[in-house]
Parts: C-alpha cells; structure tokens; sequence
C-alpha cells in the first residue's frame, strides 16, 4: 500500500509512537512480519518508526486508527513528507555561505556538467526517483517458473509494489540461498533479505513493480490474502505434468514438513516419517491431493481439512523419489 506512506509525517515523541504502534498490532493480532505487510513496507522500515528513525506518515497512522480504533496519538506537529530534506539544505546553504560567500557554487559549470551527464547517460537509464517502472527478465514457462509460482503460493505473499517470501531464519538460511538465486536467474533481479528476530524469518523481498504485473498479469497469481481468495494452482501449470511436479516440489519445500512418527508395540519403540502439506485454502489442497495421488500415492486429507498426509514408509520414499526437495530442513530430516 505505497499510498499510505505518502504525504505528511506526525512527528510524535518517540515512546508514544513505539506504543501506539505495537498497540495496534496487538489489537490486530498480527506478528511483526504480518503486521508490515499490512501497511505495505518492510520489517526495517516498521522498527524504524518503532525507533523514531522515521516519522510516522499521517495516512498509515489514521489508517491504523481506523483499523483498530484507537485513537492517533496528538503530534508536536504535523510536517511535510521531505521536512528533512530543507533542513539539510539550510544547513549546506549557511556553510556555503561561510565558505565562499555564496551559495551553489559556479552554476554555469554545474549546468554545463549536467547536460553532460544527460546527454551521455541519463536519457539512458531507469530511475525510481522519476517513477520509472524498472525492467526484469520475463522467462518463458518452465519448471523453474513453475517451482517460484509453488513458492509465492506456498509461504509468499504479494502487495502492489513487491513480493515477499517468508522463511525461518532457524532451519531454513540454506533454502533462502536457493530461493535468492532461483528468483534472481529468472527475473534478472537480486533480492533483499531481511531478518525479524522477534518472529525468527527471513523476508525475501522483491520489490519491484513490474515483477507484480508480470505475476498478475503473465503467470495468474493475485494480490492480496491467499485464504481468504482461496487461491488455486494456476491452470498453465496443471495443464503440464512437469510443471505441476516442480510448484508442489515449491508448496510442500514451503509449506511442508517431514516428521517421525512414533509410537510402541509390546514395549519396543519404533519410528518412521511421515509427510504433511498444509493450507487454509481448499482449491490448492484439493489439487496437491489429486495430483499426488495420480502419481500413484495415497495422500490423506486431515478432519480439519487443511493438510494433506502421506503416512507411510513407501509413499514418502516415492515422493521423494519422484518429486524431490530443493529445502535442505526436508532432506535433512529425511535422511537422518
């Protein structure tokens, strides 16, 4: 939601700002991560306004508000989104004057440097500054597209100006060196890695908008909350049988897990693993389920009706076997 950072900041002191803030996520009941992607920006720049680093824009504060119903705190002021930016000038500009008595130096030389610049480069080149969408690579459907779409829809989530990947930052640092480089030699674009200590992820975060419309647009997935659209596997890849292999092999390497299951018999211990797959929204379970068992498994659908099980010795060895895991926590857990 890049609207709600936009416009005036409230400059509010810094104990109450961390507390209205933390109020409200409270109330919400969002961890710190969720609670981020609520209003559009990373978990850096929420600690940031927890910290007063940053002021609190007004938007995101009475959108809160609204939210939770409590109320903004009152501001020393209210100031202008770039409040800082003349402040820094007042301050260049009185040393330029103690300086050299004036300020901006020799603008002919500085004009002339400019149309040099421009003529050379800047024409040429994109910039988030004059809010030029900046390029990707947009790759043909494949197996790996197929894994990142797995991905997105299993521990992923998408807002209007960026992708975020979540993972455990405890078990999972191998798998984002992979998820970093998969993405990264599909799109053409390197992505941020932030940790949340508080909440024990890793956020992948790319963030770029053209990467969301190619998502949206190309490759059918949707913005917003995955449950409560109730998302699905998108038709190009259940069409193919290679493709839909590789988005489960993403969805369970995300939103999976392997476990020993346990239990005694006539006082002797014994153990086995076990597989599970879980998701709140019903057409994705439905389509791992069916396609799992049209490779010959025997997946079993939970009371509850959000995982999805392989129980014994044989289904799991075949899983692997025939779909496999990118996810070092799996494999380890597996052959162990």
């Amino acid at each position: 939601m890049a609207e709600l950072i936009s416009g005036n900041r409230l400059d509010i002191p810094k104990s109450v700002q961390k507390e209205f803030l933390e109020e409200c996520r409270k109330k919400l009941g969002l961890s710190n991560r969720d609670f981020s992607f609520l209003l559009g920006v990373s978990v850096r720049t929420l600690n940031d306004w927890k910290r007063k680093k940053f002021l609190l824009p007004e938007k995101a504060a009475k959108f809160l508000s609204d939210k939770t119903g409590i109320k903004v705190p009152e501001p020393n002021k209210v100031v202008d989104r770039f409040w800082y930016t003349r402040k820094g000038a007042k301050k260049g500009a009185i040393n330029m004057l103690k300086k050299y008595g004036r300020v901006g130096g020799d603008q002919r030389y500085r004009l002339e440097r400019w149309r040099k610049w421009w003529e050379e480069k800047g024409k040429f080149s994109h910039h988030p500054i004059i809010n030029v969408s900046l390029p990707i690579n947009k790759p043909k459907k494949s197996k790996d597209l197929a894994e990142f779409v797995g991905i997105v829809l299993g521990d992923g989530g998408i807002s209007n100006n960026q992708i975020r990947i979540t993972l455990n930052s405890l078990d999972e640092k191998n798998y984002v060196k992979f998820v970093v480089k998969l993405t990264q030699s599909l799109f053409g674009v390197k992505p941020a890695i932030y940790e949340d200590k508080e909440d024990s992820v890793f956020d992948v975060t790319i963030s770029r908008v053209e990467l969301v419309r190619y998502c949206i647009n190309d490759l059918g997935l949707k913005i917003g909350n995955k449950v409560k659209q109730q998302v699905d596997v998108v038709d190009w890849i259940k069409q193919n049988k290679k493709f839909m292999i590789a988005c489960v092999r993403g969805l369970i390497d995300t939103d999976g897990s392997v476990f020993d299951h346990k239990y005694r018999v006539n006082g002797k211990s014994y153990s086995y693993k076990k597989m599970d797959f879980s998701s709140s929204s019903r057409p994705l379970l439905s389509s791992v389920y069916a396609f799992l068992k049209n490779l010959g498994l025997k997946p079993r659908i939970t009371k509850d009706g959000k995982k999805i099980r392989l129980e014994s010795v044989e289904d799991v060895k075949k899983y692997f076997r025939l779909i496999g895991s990118h996810n070092p926590k799996h494999l380890n857990r597996y052959f162990k």
